[in-house]
């Protein structure tokens, strides 16, 4: 019988797991988007998510959802699944995958604000701060690059993107701790059905049944929305969440800085995606800004030694 792999060993290949699909998921949306609603499309996606696990969860017992914090459940998955995936697949209508990867990168700095703000009170140390403001820095340029070229219209879906940041993490620290880590694929099958509910919702509301042909989606459209069902949501999620369990939450969102790099290659390679020099001086900025916030107690220690030594 073969011996369960070293706590190290899990903690690196659901890390890893992150990385790589999370990273391709945003290519997986655009594909989806030729063919489906936004809205629609990520409702979908997450119902199946949910109806999956919840088949998996019943082989091990009755009532898998049972004794889960009702509110949690659905607050978190409303603003994980619902507003923060939901707004960034309505976004990328009208930017482009590396950009939204890119501006949902900004997830670590958003969480620390957060957390510093209104959850442990946490004051954010100097690297942290310098971080934050070059982050930020970045950002505005990706904005202003981003509305020169596409207008009011690309600043709406700006603000969409914002939304979404902004729910993510909020969700990333209230489900945080939420369930024992035995029930955490409980959890993120209630997380599921919880925003697909959200999002069909909002489907409803921005008119995405009328008119709607499922006969006329390609088969890679339906390629791309099981690989976001099944690897997308009940893989990485669930991986996601059992993370959080182990590692600090600003150290579990640092699959942020990774994610947009993979984005932009495949959004380049495979859709042809216009890189600008704007566009890729505002990514440099987010990607160090994130990289400082994330790694803080390290550059504080390397600045410490380079001071003794000189």
């Amino acid at each position: 019988m073969a011996e369960p792999a070293a706590p190290g060993v899990r903690i690196a290949l659901a890390f890893l797991c992150i990385l790589v699909v999370w990273g391709t998921t945003y290519l997986a949306i655009a594909i989806v988007l030729r063919d489906l609603p936004p809205f629609l499309s990520a409702a979908m996606r997450f119902l199946l998510a949910a109806a999956l696990l919840y088949g998996l969860l019943r082989l091990r017992g009755p009532k898998p959802l049972a004794g889960l914090p009702a509110r949690t459940v659905i607050v978190s998955g409303v603003l994980l699944c619902g507003l923060g995936n939901g707004f960034t697949v309505f976004a990328m209508q009208g930017v482009p995958s590396g950009i939204a990867a890119l501006l949902n990168s900004t997830i670590p700095i958003c969480v620390t604000l957060l957390d510093w703000g209104f959850f442990n009170r946490r004051r954010p140390r100097i690297w942290t701060g310098i971080g934050l403001v070059v982050g930020v820095c970045g950002v505005g340029l990706i904005v202003s690059q981003t509305a020169s070229t596409t207008g009011l219209r690309g600043l709406g879906y700006m603000v969409s993107l914002a939304v979404a940041v902004t729910a993510w993490s909020i969700g990333t620290l209230v489900q945080r701790g939420a369930v024992p880590r035995q029930r955490l694929l409980a959890l993120g099958c209630g997380q599921f059905a919880a925003g697909g509910a959200f999002l069909c919702l909002a489907a409803l509301l921005h008119g995405e049944f009328s008119g709607l042909r499922l006969d006329t989606v390609a088969p890679a459209g339906w390629l791309a929305l099981a690989f976001l069902a099944v690897f997308g949501s009940i893989l990485a999620q669930s991986s996601y969440l059992w993370l959080l369990t182990r590692w600090p939450a600003e150290k579990v969102t640092t699959y942020a800085v990774v994610n947009p790099v993979i984005a932009l290659l495949l959004g380049s390679l495979v859709l042809d995606e216009p890189v600008s020099w704007s566009g890729t001086a505002g990514a440099a900025l987010v990607l160090a800004g994130v990289t400082l916030v994330l790694f803080e107690h390290k550059m504080a220690v390397l600045v410490a030694r380079a001071f003794r030594r000189g």
